[in-house]
């Protein structure tokens, strides 16, 4: 709820943002293409960082975000848009991320945190629209200072996951997964072990394992950008039939 409320917060202050002679369509594409492409990407390579690590640096990343926009001058000169678009950038990015993630987590907590997390994906338009248009039109707060105020929630996605949710199951998975892939490369090793003590005489060049380590050890290097250039054609059919 708290990831997705301040894209939708910017969304609501299109216009307030930049004034009525620029294209509301810039503010869009500032908060929808980050987002888009960081779900597009983000997959092949955040897993390796920890979900606590994570959630700061998405909080951090949103609240930075939203400061850069709440403290801009009001005027609507193409430095200040400029360093307003800087700031949804960062959201929109903090924003994609995090909507991907958390759906990961709900892997560790059961099928009621799936549908939590849509409830609040789905709630976040709701919330978001219907507390920026309270706070300047009905308590007639300023732009500036809804902006403000609203870069203060990423607290909220802070004290959610360190002191509310339950970190049990997180860790007791992560341990079971340790273990396991802990185990399949004991066995890989004596398997691996094996096969040599039974080819001792034999020439290394005809052992297919051999072979295939050292082919594995030369594309070490590039072996993860060619995985990731290749998934990334791989979902070019979900954008281009």
């Amino acid at each position: 709820l708290i990831n997705n409320v301040l894209y939708v917060i910017i969304l609501s202050a299109a216009l307030d943002l930049v004034g009525p002679n620029v294209p509301k369509a810039v503010v869009l594409l500032a908060d929808i293409l980050p987002s888009f492409f960081m779900k597009l990407c983000a997959p092949y390579f955040i897993h390796v960082v920890p979900y606590s690590l994570r959630v700061v640096l998405f909080a951090i990343t949103s609240a930075w975000g939203m400061l850069l926009i709440a403290l801009s001058p009001p005027s609507i000169d193409a430095g200040t848009i400029t360093t307003k678009m800087a700031g949804v950038v960062l959201a929109s990015l903090s924003s994609g991320a995090g909507e991907l993630s958390f759906l990961g987590l709900t892997h560790y907590y059961g099928d009621m945190s799936l549908a939590a997390w849509g409830s609040g994906t789905g709630g976040a338009g709701l919330i978001g629209a219907g507390a920026y248009a309270i706070a300047t039109t009905t308590i007639g707060l300023s732009v500036q200072t809804s902006l403000l105020a609203s870069s203060f929630f990423p607290i909220i996605m802070l004290l959610s996951f360190f002191l509310i949710l339950p970190r049990t199951p997180l860790r007791r998975t992560v341990e079971t997964e340790n273990h396991g892939e802990s185990s399949e490369s004991q066995d890989g090793i004596d398997d691996h072990t094996s096969r040599e003590d039974q080819g001792l005489l034999s020439d290394p060049a005809d052992d297919p394992l051999r072979s295939k380590t050292r082919l594995g050890a030369n594309k070490h290097q590039n072996s993860w950008m060619e995985n990731f250039a290749r998934n990334l054609r791989r979902s070019r059919g979900l954008i281009i039939p």
